[in-house]
């Protein structure tokens, strides 16, 4: 069953696009595999999300696909400095949404302005790890996380009230950047390609230096700043050898979601007095959980393959209209090449069905959506020097 060590580092990234249109706005999966490769090691990717999410609003009226493309790069290295100290620094975008609702006859467009709701959120993580390495069995590790945050929403149409309440409502959220931290174990015997880890992630709170409109611009807030705190996680993965060439793994992921809100000061103002109560801007209601299990097999010196099923929770229903969906069922292919001994070049497919929702605003359901998919696919380059 031993596998050579680059077929070995490639296993658990066959598939780039692991967490996909995942619960919350979750995406990158905070995969640090690339710190877990023997000897030096580094790799670039990315991988591109193709969703297409449509509905019924609470009228009747059909929701065109309201779920924008996008795509996510990562890069890692990882230097083993001596026998028993590692370093590695890891980027990914473990957290977005994009999303645009059409201009037509439905609860979330305002045709007098041309204008659908949109939404837009970008982040960035930098991860910088150490590890020691006291026999060949056994690595723990820890360091800082560098993480920065921006966002920009527009609520348009009947779903927030109309012009005359949030139906003209517009909220830039200025890049901030933050600190957390991250630590783990990983236990690992080479000679049947077993390798177990267990990382957990830090929350990070950040204050969001933030723009408020109302009525299409027309009334300007005070500025003000915004606590948003990105959720803690852990991550547990698992790989073994299981025949001559073969490997099963699977990957665990829980994310701390039930308690994250984003609550803009003048949009908790206006919506208690309107309503008598404060209404949150985007909130979670349940913890995401998610598992992806698979096979990998190494066919000759240059070809390996691999195919995984996939689960996701989401975190909760119903849910924000800014993200319609309830977490999702995958099936995914990837495929990788190694030129030489050296390096490799691998590329991923999956298909998602994503989970019916509804979608809410200030707890009142405003649309449906059902039967919807996504498909990803990315490619990753990995070098071992």
């Amino acid at each position: 069953m031993k596998l050579t060590a680059i077929h070995s580092a490639i296993l658990l990234s066959l598939v780039p696009a692991s967490a996909a249109f995942a619960g919350g706005l979750d995406r990158s999966g905070q995969s640090i595999s690339a710190f877990l490769q023997p000897g030096n090691y580094a790799e670039a990717g990315f991988t591109v999300i193709d969703p297409t999410v449509e509905g019924k609003d609470i009228a009747g009226n059909k929701v065109s696909d309201m779920g924008d493309d996008y795509t996510s790069p990562s890069a890692a290295i990882k230097v083993q400095a001596t026998n028993k100290v590692s370093l590695g620094l890891l980027y990914d975008q473990p957290y977005g949404a994009d999303a645009t609702y059409a201009v037509e006859n439905s609860v979330f467009a305002e045709k007098s302005v041309n204008q659908g709701t949109h939404v837009e959120v970008k982040t960035n993580n930098i991860t910088a790890l150490v590890g020691y390495q006291p026999n060949e069995n056994w690595n723990f590790y820890a360091g800082p996380v560098y993480q920065t945050v921006k966002g920009q929403v527009s609520l348009r149409g009947a779903a927030y009230g109309g012009p005359t309440m949030l139906g003209g409502y517009d909220v830039n959220f200025k890049e901030d950047e933050a600190f957390g931290w991250i630590a783990g174990a990983a236990y690992s015997i080479p000679e049947i390609a077993l390798k177990a880890a267990v990382t957990y992630r830090s929350e990070i709170k950040h204050e969001l230096d933030t723009s408020e409109t109302f009525g299409f611009g027309t009334v300007i807030r005070p500025q003000s700043h915004t606590e948003v705190v990105t959720p803690q996680s852990v991550n547990l993965d698992l790989q073994s050898g299981i025949a001559k060439d073969t490997l099963a793994f699977a990957n665990l992921r829980w994310v701390h979601w039930d308690q994250f809100a984003v609550k803009p000061t003048n949009l908790a103002l206006a919506t208690a007095a309107a309503k008598g109560k404060a209404q949150n801007l985007i909130d979670y209601s349940d913890d995401q959980w998610s598992i992806t299990t698979g096979v990998s097999r190494k066919f000759n010196a240059k070809w390996a393959g691999s195919a995984s099923v996939g689960y996701d929770s989401g975190a909760g229903n119903p849910v924000t209209t800014l993200g319609p969906v309830e977490g999702n069922w995958s099936v995914g292919l990837g495929a990788q090449y190694s030129p030489a001994e050296n390096y490799f070049i691998a590329a991923g497919v999956k298909y998602l069905w994503l989970g019916d929702a509804k979608a809410q605003t200030g707890g009142s359901p405003v649309g449906d959506f059902e039967d919807n998919t996504a498909l990803a696919y990315g490619m990753k380059i990995g070098y071992k020097f």
